[in-house]
């Protein structure tokens, strides 16, 4: 029925027309006092023709409109001079898209190259800083260590990213014992703890899971990094709320209850961000993009002031093995 009234529209100035031409004739009839048949037979016979002409002008119409709707690509044969005019004119838009398209991925793909290369080499002088660090055990040392850490973690960040947005990605997909992969994460923030005297209550959780151990790896760090980060006193708790969820608790400074449902958005920092003007905002962005990839479930609770649990469901009821 809407094409039908699109039809009536794009054919207005011509059904106008011959209402027009018929009531100019039929006054002609009438202003030479004929009679009534006289009228309404040509009349009639006329409308006869011109439904039938309609029908299947509209059929035409709307077979033109079904093809272009489903095949945009493909252009009907032009009926006219101004239907020649449009179609070279969408042929220069196609040529001049198709162009920008080209030049947008290859300035794209020159980024992509060049910040990959540019993280990979700046691995190797924290490599070195690190080696460094670690035969000292001080005070000074350990906040160095933590500023190191911090460094190859944005700069993982920024591996991470360029891994999730290329085609091709490396995951391998397969059952893991969950503690293998959370014990070097805890150990990699050991002296974050020890500097801000966090203690930390890990249970083991002897559970298996069916993931990718280093996008998972990813994910812990992650998360223990923010509840390290933003916990000046108390305790970050590791343990599994029921068979399959694990529960990384931290009793910081906590969510608003306003940032909470956008805290996995790109870029969005909430409150805590902002007065922390080094948040990124894109940590649990990815994290939430590859617990979605993996076939996982990231979400969080939180009262502001009273610490931060996060979970993350890891019962694979819908991931395969490769």
């Amino acid at each position: 029925m809407k094409l039908f009234a699109r039809y009536l529209k794009y054919r207005a100035k011509i059904i106008i027309t011959c209402i027009a031409v018929a009531g100019i004739f039929a006054s002609s009839y009438f202003l030479f006092d004929m009679q009534a048949i006289a009228v309404l037979y040509p009349v009639l016979l006329t409308l006869c023709f011109g439904l039938i002409a309609a029908g299947f002008d509209f059929a035409a119409f709307a077979k033109r409109h079904n093809r272009l709707k489903d095949n945009p690509e493909d252009l009907p044969i032009p009926k006219n001079l101004l239907e020649e005019d449009y179609q070279t004119i969408i042929n220069l838009l196609r040529e001049e898209a198709s162009m920008a398209e080209q030049k947008a991925s290859e300035d794209y793909t020159g980024m992509i190259e060049y910040y990959t290369v540019w993280a990979h080499q700046i691995k190797t002088p924290i490599a070195a800083m690190r080696l460094n660090l670690q035969s000292e055990d001080t005070e000074s040392a350990r906040k160095l260590m933590g500023d190191l850490n911090r460094i190859e973690a944005y700069v993982e960040m920024v591996l991470t990213f360029l891994r999730l947005g290329s085609d091709n990605t490396d995951y391998l997909i397969k059952e893991y014992d969950l503690d293998e992969i959370i014990r070097p994460a805890i150990r990699k923030f050991s002296r974050e703890f020890i500097l801000k005297k966090l203690k930390l209550e890990y249970e083991p959780t002897g559970f298996k899971t069916i993931t990718d151990s280093k996008w998972l790896s990813f994910i812990i760090e992650q998360v223990i990094s923010n509840a390290v980060k933003y916990t000046s006193e108390g305790s970050v708790m590791i343990y599994m709320k029921e068979p399959g969820i694990l529960c990384i608790e931290d009793t910081g400074i906590g969510i608003s209850e306003e940032d909470l449902p956008r805290i996995f958005e790109n870029g969005y920092t909430g409150f805590n961000g902002r007065e922390d003007k080094r948040a990124s905002g894109i940590g649990l962005y990815l994290c939430k993009r590859i617990s979605d990839n993996l076939g996982h479930k990231i979400y969080a609770e939180s009262v502001q002031g009273k610490g931060t649990r996060m979970f993350l469901d890891l019962r694979a009821d819908k991931i395969g093995v490769e």
